[in-house]
């Protein structure tokens, strides 16, 4: 399959993003390559391609310098900004491998993946959203014993380094670090980052994707939906997840177009930038485009440029498809995906307008899928191809019990045909919740609320939301006085657990509903919550 794969252009032989960068700067050096807007009111910052292309290898000789090796796992822990953009790229010249990680993880979760990955270099900010990363990371050092280095974007701090005189510091500055970045690069067929996904075994697990895996996930977005090199896009999600690392970041610099940031979400800072940029693509779950269609009824800007909004993780009623025409100016298009594959399926241009309420796509090119079902056609979803990922890093097996006999990768979702060569989502088979695009581990929430005193039992199961699509309720047998939705919060909170991923609602039950196994019927439970 891998020939096929090479054959047909979804895989390359030679070249990796770092060639891709190259491409644009000698092609059009003074085109922006990045721009990024800062919701505290600072000046926005711009990179053209030959201005990224040289903090690239100032980076990666900083890196090279700081004892990273082949095959090293960099950790990421950075808000929205150029500076993930240019060290990722950087990762990829001394052939390291970029490992980011949301600004929402806190203690328990960062612990966890560094220590997994054995990873040297810890690189985030001072602080971000009034939160501290420098504390937070030299709590993590402490237990991760392979830290060796942590450098903080917005100065030093007790035993880190500075990232702008570290890693972008001229020869014979006192703390700039160079290294020999000669014959490292990455290979098409080397590991390109290892990014985290909630899952439902209770830790998360690093998915592996190579720098090929990656250029089919972008070469199949940007042939499906026609965008050129002359796109302008925008997210509002963070680099660091799956959508915005390729909607936002390798897919516009594979084309060699501009991608335009914002370093936190803000539905009326990013109307201005869409109009002030002249954005032509962007992509984001639905919360995102229900916040823009309202704020742009209360003040309307001009989005003329904006062509394109591709959209995912929950349905899209059709009302949303008339409001992004009539509202926004745009095309709708519906998608389905993971941090494992890409977006496997997708609507297009050819297809008709309401489609995107309708269904989540037919396949791209060099993916596959199949329905395991019941004669009503709803099954479970199974896909492969040449945008699915290499594996879970250090968990082989958990990756091995998601293949079936005969080699497809088992979503845990579940589908329908759609009538039209695609797919319809009808739910899910593993135990998750997804919130505003993002997946919130439930075997993980519930494990840690057992441990609060006043819990005898718990459940934490779905309820729906207009805005989020869903919001997580932890259904409560209580021991003693029932605690109440602040006290599971600071427990939470205390154990180190990301806000994400709190519940929103308690309620208190005597015993929860189960089967004659003694399994808990949570669709009984989340009936009662609706």
């Amino acid at each position: 399959m891998t020939e096929e794969y090479r054959a047909r252009g979804w895989w390359r032989e030679k070249e990796t993003l770092v060639d891709d960068l190259r491409r644009a700067a000698r092609e059009h050096p003074e085109r922006r390559a990045v721009v990024v807007w800062h919701t505290d009111g600072r000046d926005t910052e711009t990179l053209t391609y030959a201005e990224l292309e040289r903090r690239v290898e100032r980076i990666a000789a900083g890196l090279a310098g700081l004892g990273v090796e082949h095959g090293d796992v960099v950790t990421l822990q950075l808000p929205n900004s150029w500076q993930l953009l240019a060290t990722t790229l950087a990762c990829a010249r001394i052939g390291a491998v970029a490992g980011p990680v949301l600004p929402i993880m806190r203690k328990r979760e960062l612990t966890f993946m560094t220590r997994l990955t054995k990873s040297p270099v810890y690189i985030g900010p001072v602080e971000h959203r009034g939160f501290s990363h420098a504390d937070l990371s030299e709590e993590v050092a402490r237990e991760v014993t392979s830290i060796r280095h942590r450098v903080l974007v917005g100065g030093g701090s007790a035993g880190a380094l500075d990232f702008d005189t570290a890693l972008l510091g001229e020869p014979g500055t006192d703390g700039a670090f160079f290294g020999d970045t000669e014959g490292r690069e990455a290979k098409p067929d080397d590991l390109a980052y290892v990014m985290f996904t909630s899952g439902t075994t209770g830790e998360p697990k690093g998915v592996m994707h190579s720098h090929n895996t990656l250029h089919a996930t972008n070469r199949m977005q940007i042939d499906a939906l026609h965008l050129r090199d002359d796109e302008v896009t925008a997210m509002g999600s963070p680099t660091t997840h799956n959508a915005g690392w390729t909607w936002n970041f390798t897919m516009p610099l594979l084309l060699g177009a501009t991608c335009v940031h914002i370093d936190n979400w803000d539905a009326g800072l990013m109307l201005r930038v869409l109009e002030t940029e002249r954005v032509s693509f962007f992509m984001g779950a639905p919360p995102f485009l229900v916040d823009l269609i309202d704020r742009q009824r209360e003040q309307k800007r001009d989005l003329s440029a904006l062509r394109t909004f591709a959209t995912g993780s929950a349905p899209i009623p059709p009302v949303l498809v008339e409001q992004a025409r009539d509202v926004l100016g745009c095309r709708l298009y519906a998608l389905w995906g993971m941090t494992e594959n890409g977006a496997p399926t997708i609507t297009r241009p050819e297809d008709p307008e309401m489609r995107a309420a309708e269904s989540d796509g037919s396949p791209v090119p060099g993916m596959e899928i199949r329905i395991a079902g019941d004669e009503d056609g709803t099954g479970r979803l199974q896909v492969r191809g040449a945008t699915q990922c290499l594996g879970y890093f250090g968990r082989p097996e958990v990756y091995a019990d998601n293949l079936t006999d005969d080699g497809w990768f088992d979503t845990g979702d579940l589908a329908r045909p759609d009538g039209h060569g695609g797919i319809r989502i009808a739910g899910r088979d593993k135990d998750v919740i997804s919130r505003g695009g993002e997946k919130v581990p439930v075997v993980e929430v519930e494990a840690a609320l057992l441990r609060h005193p006043a819990i005898k039992d718990v459940a934490v199961v779905a309820y729906p939301d207009d805005r989020l699509g869903e919001r997580a309720c932890a259904v409560v047998v209580p021991q003693g006085e029932p605690p109440e939705l602040p006290s599971l919060r600071e427990h939470l909170d205390g154990l180190g657990m990301a806000k994400q991923y709190w519940p929103e609602r308690v309620e208190h039950v005597g015993e929860l509903p189960t089967t004659p196994s003694g399994k808990v019927q949570k669709f009984r439970l989340r009936e009662q919550l609706v």
